[in-house]
């Protein structure tokens, strides 16, 4: 079995040799909807709600919670970003209460973004949504700041780590990610985090919980049938719950885990706070 890989990109790359070699993999962070509902997959397994589901959350809140009715959809052209864009995209369009003015996507690593900064504010957005990572979204909103823009930022768990806010600055403040659920009152997750504190001296990065998660779904199903035989462990998998730091899960017949959602958070005094 394989814990990996930390990005969609990355995941669906290499999901191609696992497949037919009938290896199990499991990630704690890929996001992509197509790795588990595509069907080409069945020995893929997450430990994270898919984009559509994040990509869902962020739209009923610049809805329901914002009331937006001009938002602009940005991405980095990857599997992660672009998918969750479009997703975004799809959903605004669908509830017919606001209009995507612009939809584009941004080249990661550029050193200015200068450009589709102006767009934005060229489009009268009210808030951009925006599909990718921190090195991207930090640039992104430090450059609408320094416009003066006061366009709401909204994004995903690729952002929604404290190396943004860091990056950021001061630039942070007020903006939206989604992110894995606040579990941190879990017996589970408090015992794992301070093993890790004990072991590396550190805080967890970003994910330690989903990827501890997936190493226990994926130890319990090998001791409930006491064998490593890939159909016997992928049936496991699917039926067999196991109590972890994000809560008691198994998994459904394509692969994700029942009983794992996101939460919508807010950089609030410079630490991302759970509001909805």
């Amino acid at each position: 079995m394989v814990l990996g890989h930390i990005c969609s990109g990355a995941t669906k790359a290499a999901l191609g040799i696992y497949n037919d070699s009938k290896m199990i993999v499991m990630s704690p962070s890929a996001t992509n909807p197509a790795l588990t509902q595509s069907g080409n997959y069945p020995n893929f397994f997450r430990t994270i709600a898919s984009d559509d589901t994040q990509a869902r959350l962020e739209v009923d809140f610049a809805l329901n919670v914002l009331k937006l009715k001009k938002i602009a959809v940005l991405h980095d052209k990857g599997d992660y970003g672009k998918g969750l864009a479009e997703f975004a995209k799809k959903f605004l369009e669908e509830s017919g209460r606001a209009e995507v003015v612009l939809f584009e996507g941004v080249t990661p690593g550029a050193v200015d973004y200068s450009a589709v900064v102006h767009k934005v504010k060229r489009s009268k957005a009210q808030a951009v949504i925006f599909g990718g990572y921190h090195p991207e979204a930090s640039k992104i909103v430090s450059r609408m700041r320094k416009k003066k823009m006061k366009t709401i930022f909204i994004s995903d768990d690729g952002i929604k780590d404290d190396t943004f806010i860091k990056v950021a600055g001061k630039y942070a403040e007020g903006v939206y990610a989604t992110g894995p659920k606040d579990t941190s009152t879990n017996p589970m997750a408090i015992a794992a985090v301070e093993a890790h504190k004990k072991v590396y001296g550190s805080d967890h990065g970003a994910f330690f919980l989903n990827a501890y998660t997936a190493v226990l779904a994926m130890l319990n199903a090998v001791e409930k049938t006491g064998t490593t035989n890939y159909d016997t462990v992928a049936k496991a998998l699917r039926t067999e719950y196991v109590d972890t730091p994000l809560g008691k899960i198994r998994f459904d017949e394509h692969g994700d885990a029942i009983g794992i959602g996101f939460s919508m958070y807010q950089v609030q005094n410079g630490i991302y706070v759970e509001i909805e």
